[in-house]
């Protein structure tokens, strides 16, 4: 007989697991550094991601219900991915994703605390990748096992976990052809590798930026010169440089000067920008560790979650032909180049992006310089369709029952690529993005932590979606 969900049984039960379970895990898959692909060229050969697979399958076979499918899949010459296939109890089918791959080290760890060593304090589990995103895997389950364990109608639930998602997930694609037999047209994709601006509540992400970076340069002479000599006479490669940024970018406010790196911004997420910034106020601003007197662009937060969430940014992220200053010697230049980093609203095309900026920076140099722009890399953002219905109603419901609040939501300034592919290959599933790294967790940096009661909590938030999926059929 089918039962309805318990909040408060699955919490005792969260809990109980979380201590003895998963706890345990977390802290031996700290221990691993499993660098993804892009900071280990030998990775195959270090073998410290099959090692953290190895942990993630053994843990998996032993806390997965009965009649799970649990197997690590291996193509040639990229890296594996863990595929666990949960039989459903109830209707639908629900993708959950995860990756275990981490971050380099860092530098700047407190003393007593390091990126491959496990540390407790404070409700904060300590350590690289236990945040971004090994935790993901082992919620992810939790919330299936709450289901079934309670005898609640539960979807088939399928976890991808990969191994290279801090490398742009080069490998996903190959992945999700070689499982597109099983996978099937999944109703409900569950993601947990976003974002939170507090743990006190559930914060659901709508969208994602996406990126295009390439490099700039600017050539006046084929070897530098005096520049006594020159100067006044040769243009300076750094000037012009700034006059053709000026192009992309209004230097007195930041703001984006080209049409094509701009998004008509709809009404729902204005909408859900201003109910945010009632939420976290002066917060969002105020999480930056700000030099002297460096204000904000705006005292407004809702402005600052527009701008940060569906408006196109510039930052010059590197530079090269400008030597150290303590060596620089009285040179005017031949070239400069700068290592341009722009994200762009979830609705617009990457691709595009970076060829109207090319286009941008290369028509008529100024005084006949010899520019370039040469793309690197981008990836297109992520829009989340509706929440109306069955997810939205089960997402108000589990913040309310797991948090004692509403529910947040709001888009992300940063790039997650693979959620565009997920959203291209499965065009009519409902999303589920959410996710631990709220203030001060530092993916990527130093003492990078988990907030233990958040990821306890997210297993409840994604055990009720699951039972809301299988009930609307």
């Amino acid at each position: 007989m089918a039962h309805e969900f318990n909040p408060g049984m699955a919490r005792e039960m969260v809990e109980s697991d979380w201590q003895d379970s998963i706890l345990p895990a977390l802290q031996d898959f700290i221990r691993i550094p499993a660098k993804s692909p892009a900071f280990d060229a030998e990775w195959a050969r270090n073998g410290h991601i099959d090692e953290a697979v190895a942990l993630a399958e053994d843990w998996c076979r032993r806390q997965a219900p009965a009649g799970s499918r649990v197997e690590v899949i291996r193509l040639a010459g990229r890296t594996p991915v863990l595929w666990v296939d949960i039989p459903g109890t109830g209707a639908g089918e629900t993708l959950l994703y995860g990756h275990l791959d981490k971050q380099p080290e860092a530098s700047g760890w407190d003393a007593d605390k390091g990126p491959w060593q496990p540390v407790i304090a404070d409700d904060r589990l300590y350590g690289r990748g236990a945040a971004d995103d090994g935790y993901a895997l082992f919620s992810s389950l939790e919330a299936v096992r709450l289901l079934h364990e309670q005898g609640v109608p539960c979807p088939r639930c399928m976890l991808l976990i990969e191994c290279a998602e801090e490398s742009g997930s080069p490998d996903l694609p190959a992945y999700l052809a070689h499982l597109a037999g099983p996978i099937g047209d999944p109703g409900l994709v569950v993601c947990l590798d976003s974002g939170c601006a507090n743990y006190d509540q559930l914060w659901v992400t709508t969208s994602l930026r996406g990126m295009a970076a390439g490099d700039l340069t600017v050539r006046v002479l084929d070897q530098g010169v005096h520049s006594g000599d020159a100067g006044g006479v040769v243009p300076s490669s750094f000037r012009i440089a700034r006059a053709l940024l000026e192009r992309l970018e209004d230097s007195a406010t930041g703001d984006i000067r080209l049409p094509a790196l701009q998004a008509d911004i709809p009404d729902e997420r204005r909408e859900q920008a201003a109910l945010a910034a009632a939420v976290v106020g002066d917060a969002l601003a105020g999480k930056f560790p700000w030099a002297g007197g460096t204000r904000a662009n705006s005292h407004d937060a809702e402005t600052l979650i527009l701008n940060r969430t569906w408006r196109p940014a510039l930052e010059v992220i590197g530079a090269s032909g400008l030597p150290e200053s303590s060596e620089a010697g009285n040179v005017l230049r031949p070239e400069t180049t700068l290592r341009l980093s722009l994200r762009l609203p979830p609705t617009v095309d990457g691709d595009a992006a970076g060829r109207a900026v090319a286009e941008a920076l290369t028509h008529e140099p100024p005084q006949g310089a010899e520019v370039s722009f040469r793309a690197a890399g981008g990836a297109n953002g992520w829009n989340a369709p509706s929440f109306s219905g069955w997810l939205g109603d089960s997402l108000a419901r589990g913040s309310e029952n797991w948090f004692g609040k509403p529910a947040v939501f709001m888009g992300e300034g940063g790039s997650i690529p693979l959620m565009n592919l997920l959203g291209g290959q499965f065009p009519a599933a409902r999303f589920l993005v959410t996710g631990v790294l709220g203030p001060g967790s530092n993916a990527h940096g130093p003492n990078e932590f988990l907030h233990l009661p958040m990821a306890q909590r997210l297993c409840g938030v994604v055990a009720e979606a699951l039972a809301a999926q299988s009930a609307a059929g």
